[in-house]
C-alpha cells in the first residue's frame, strides 16, 4: 500500500462509522440491515468527496495569495 489518501477518504473509516452508529440505533430500537450500512457508507464517502472539493474552492476563493 502505497496510496495515500485523508480518512475522510476511507470506505473502512465510513463503514466503522456506519456500523457504530447502527449499533447505536439498534439500542434505540430500529434495526439496518447490512445492505443498508453498505449503502451508507457509499453515500457518506459520496458526501465526504463533494464536501472536501466545496472546501478546497471555498479555501482558494478566500486566499490571500496567488497561486503560481
Amino acid at each position: 500500500m502505497e496510496d495515500i489518501k485523508t480518512w475522510y477518504q476511507s470506505r473502512t473509516i465510513w463503514g466503522a462509522i456506519i456500523a457504530i452508529s447502527a449499533s447505536l440505533a439498534h439500542a434505540g430500537g430500529y434495526n439496518l440491515s447490512v445492505a443498508d450500512q453498505g449503502q451508507l457508507a457509499d453515500a457518506a464517502l459520496s458526501l465526504a468527496g463533494t464536501v472536501g472539493g466545496l472546501v478546497a474552492i471555498w479555501g482558494r476563493m478566500k486566499a490571500t495569495t496567488k497561486v503560481a
